[in-house]
């Protein structure tokens, strides 16, 4: 399903712990981190497809979370032409995207990471919220950081810290601060 403007609806996760950490999966056999995110189905809404997602991709139910907030209007990225599936060239631009702050009521024990027949994921982990980009895939950078900096508001702590949160400046810096900051989780 893609709108007029060459636009899939798909639904962004950022899903925090007691700590206001937040989680990252890692792309199965990638070294490429993200936050769950997924498609809207037809006739689904975002708050449905947000649920579906977390489901199949890290195994969380509705008992599991609890919804902080969402972003106000559509997040889009445009996807590089070599990234799009041959069938969808010339009338696929990339994603839009309603983001929704989640918190974990659940236990990490939880997160099952093979939910699906075809898990996209094969680890996890918690990190600071304004952790650096970098391992982001690169077109994907700024919607993450327009998602963390709009939810921010509803964090339960001091104000943001995304004064000094650049990721031109913290590009080529948070790879291996990412890699090495917390443990990864199976």
């Amino acid at each position: 399903m893609i709108d007029r403007n060459g636009y899939r609806p798909n639904v962004g996760i950022i899903l925090l712990n007691s700590r206001n950490e937040v989680f990252w999966s890692k792309r199965i056999r990638q070294n490429s981190w993200q936050f769950p995110q997924g498609g809207i189905k037809s006739g689904e809404s975002p708050e449905q497809a947000m649920y579906r997602e977390l489901s199949e991709e890290i195994g969380l139910r509705p008992n599991h979370v609890e919804i902080v907030g969402r972003t106000r209007d559509w997040l889009r990225y445009e996807v590089p032409d070599r990234w799009i599936r041959r069938e969808w060239r010339g009338n696929y631009k990339g994603q839009k995207q309603i983001w929704y702050l989640l918190r974990l009521v659940g236990r990490d024990s939880d997160v099952s990471l093979r939910q699906s027949t075809h898990p996209e994921f094969d680890a996890w982990r918690w990190n600071q919220y304004w952790v650096e980009l970098d391992s982001v895939v690169e077109f994907k950078r700024k919607v993450y950081k327009q998602a963390l900096t709009e939810l921010s508001r509803l964090l339960k702590t001091d104000p943001c810290q995304c004064a000094d949160y650049d990721v031109d400046t913290l590009a080529g810096v948070g790879r291996k601060a990412l890699t090495d900051q917390l443990e990864v989780n199976e």
